[in-house]
């Protein structure tokens, strides 16, 4: 089982809401881990007085890590929202406003 068909979601109000199976939380749960070490890291690069270039590229390392977690959750939510849109006509209108709803938040962490 893919960890894509784990996320099954629902209409709440005026968003969907996701339930994710253990396969599917399991590699966020690992990139989250990994971004946690990474943050050790660059509290330690600071308290070290390394170089500023080096914690820097650190920083941009973290930001980078977390939107690829970012993406990985629009992905799951985007597919959910598709699968929604499409079973129940009368959820299509939400799914889709919620859809890009999150799109428009992830796409604001760029600018």
């Amino acid at each position: 089982m893919s960890s894509e068909s784990e996320v099954e979601g629902e209409v709440v109000g005026d968003r969907i809401q996701l339930t994710r199976g253990e396969a599917a939380k399991r590699p966020l749960i690992q990139r989250l881990n990994r971004i946690e070490g990474q943050v050790r890291g660059l509290r330690k690069m600071i308290e070290e007085d390394r170089y500023c270039l080096d914690e820097v590229q650190q920083i941009n390392a973290l930001t980078a890590a977390l939107r690829e977690v970012a993406m990985a959750i629009i992905a799951q939510h985007v597919t959910v929202g598709v699968k929604i849109a499409a079973d129940s006509e009368a959820s299509e209108d939400v799914a889709v406003d919620d859809v890009m709803r999150v799109l428009r938040a992830a796409m604001r962490f760029d600018g």
